[in-house]
């Protein structure tokens, strides 16, 4: 059932138009962020809405019966690492301030339910160990964009935590590759959308 569901012309649609208005409400949240950042960065800062908007152009092939196999690694890679790393960060967020409001619960959903398509759509990825090297390759760079030269969303109550938190972010990294990996390269049971 899910997999008739998840193949269906429509259902298909509606994902790719839930997840285009969802990756540009994402970049126009990271608008103060992005003002202030230097142009070199700018395509390392926006992390959730870059992942949304990888596997809205997949979405977009899928409808087509097209595979995209580059940006299908960096779009499971990335909506995994992004999803969970939103989910983990406004969790933290309630422990150490008490509350996150509406929009922080609104963010827990979302990245929790972004980390979740990417995966389940594995089965139709073409990926092959060379776009898994080179999406791990971007993955680990933005770490270090992030963290080395701290163009890290701004969560100011979380800014005390910044070293854990990179260091979090860097075994997140290499935990998503790893299960891209298993899901789509180890397991070569590849089904057709």
């Amino acid at each position: 059932m899910i997999q008739y569901i998840l193949r269906d012309k429509l259902f298909l649609l509606l994902l790719f138009v839930v997840n285009l208005f969802g990756t540009i409400y994402g970049y126009i949240w990271y608008r103060y962020q992005l003002a202030i950042t230097p142009d070199i960065f700018l395509i390392f800062v926006p992390d959730s809405p870059t992942a949304s908007l990888f596997f809205t152009i997949v979405i977009f092939f899928f409808l087509f019966k097209k595979n995209v196999p580059y940006i299908e690694a960096l779009a499971i890679i990335t909506l995994f690492k992004y999803g969970v790393w939103a989910v983990v960060m406004n969790v933290f967020t309630i422990i150490v301030d008490g509350s996150i409001g509406w929009q922080g619960y609104m963010l827990i959903a979302s990245h929790g339910a972004m980390a979740i398509q990417g995966l389940l759509y594995a089965p139709y990825y073409r990926i092959k160990l060379r776009h898994i090297v080179i999406a791990a390759i971007w993955t680990l760079h933005n770490d270090i964009i992030d963290y080395v030269y701290g163009m890290m969303p701004t969560y100011s109550s979380l800014n005390a935590y910044m070293n854990e938190i990179g260091y979090f972010t860097f075994w997140l990294s290499i935990l998503s590759i790893y299960i891209a990996y298993m899901l789509t390269i180890k397991n070569k049971n590849k089904q057709t959308l």
